[in-house]
């Protein structure tokens, strides 16, 4: 066998093998796609043979978050020359009051975040970062939610109390002329809270609801009074319930001849002007005027020598020098001036 003829045979076995071959690498390089993926704005140009793009990701360990966008479906069939666009959603935290609220957003700015979480502010809440702020992966955004509540609480306003010094006014004798009544006014209180929790309140307005009525109390100054005798000055007057007493045994139970009949405790005799007094109301020696309530004589003018075992208190003994004169008295009402010296 000649050398020629060998080579042919080589050369035909040769062209057998490299037909397949050639059509092996024509249908290969007929599935090679070559496609661009842009991530987030990033753009990278890769070749595949994968039929979807599901398939495509997984050859290129692309994992994907249900919340990022894909501009195509992962079922869809890879062709060449194709462009996928991924835009990954950003996590983010929203602070709300004392909630915390983790979210995947795909959202460009604060303000679309929080409508898009429902989350409602208003001019007085704060915001932080801004609403018009991007978003941007670990973002935090704290809202702090400012309210302002209106309170209404009534106050009493005390009456004024208004002394007024009257010179025909007995002096020590107090007169009410008005009485007095409490007003009343509305207040406003404004309440800020912050996240829920008060942090301050202030009066933000007043309203008069009733006036109040002022007291008006008249005080005498007056220091004299004026009698039949004349005009006399005096330091005290006082509401007394007077009896009347004499030198019977029936008054002072004692007769003529007893020892100190007729004679005051003071050791002065007894006679027209002398009373008998509690020292505790009226100190003996103390000058006095016995007025009339009922219209009839004053008493008069007298002077507190003697004590009696019923005058206790508020009331006066009258001595009289007959007994039908005491007990024409009896009991009555009268007005004792203390007499100024």
């Amino acid at each position: 066998m000649s050398i020629k003829f060998i080579n042919k045979k080589i050369l035909l076995l040769f062209i057998i093998l490299l037909i397949p071959l050639i059509a092996i690498l024509g249908i290969y390089k007929d599935s090679v796609k070559e496609v661009s993926i842009i991530i987030d704005g990033n753009e990278m140009h890769y070749k595949t043979t994968k039929e979807t793009v599901e398939g495509l990701f997984n050859q290129l360990n692309i994992d994907l978050n249900k919340e990022d966008y894909v501009s195509v479906g992962l079922d869809e069939t890879v062709k060449d020359g194709m462009v996928i666009q991924i835009n990954r959603a950003a996590s983010l935290n929203v602070f709300l009051g004392n909630r915390a609220i983790e979210v995947r957003t795909l959202k460009k700015t604060v303000k679309d975040v929080l409508d898009e979480l429902s989350i409602a502010y208003d001019e007085d809440d704060y915001v932080i970062p801004g609403l018009d702020n991007s978003v941007v992966d670990g973002m935090k955004i704290v809202v702090v939610q400012m309210d302002k509540k209106i309170d209404l609480k009534t106050e009493t306003i005390p009456y004024e109390k208004i002394v007024r010094y009257n010179d025909q006014l007995e002096k020590g004798k107090v007169k009410k002329i008005q009485s007095g009544k409490n007003g009343i006014k509305e207040i406003e209180v404004s309440k800020i809270y912050r996240n829920g929790k008060l942090i301050s309140e202030y009066i933000s307005g007043e309203r008069i609801v009733q006036n109040s009525v002022p007291q008006i109390l008249e005080i005498g100054t007056k220091d004299y009074f004026v009698s039949s005798r004349g005009n006399f000055r005096f330091k005290k007057s006082m509401i007394m319930t007077a009896t009347a007493y004499d030198l019977s045994y029936e008054s002072t139970g004692k007769r003529p001849g007893d020892k100190n009949y007729g004679i005051t405790a003071m050791g002065t005799k007894v006679r027209h002007g002398v009373v008998a007094v509690d020292p505790r109301v009226i100190p003996l020696g103390t000058k006095l005027y016995i007025q009339s309530l009922d219209g009839t004589k004053d008493y008069g003018f007298a002077i507190a020598e003697d004590i009696g075992g019923a005058i206790k208190g508020n009331r006066i003994d009258l001595f009289f020098e007959s007994r039908s004169k005491a007990l024409a008295f009896g009991r009555r009402k009268v007005k004792v001036y203390i007499l100024s010296n």
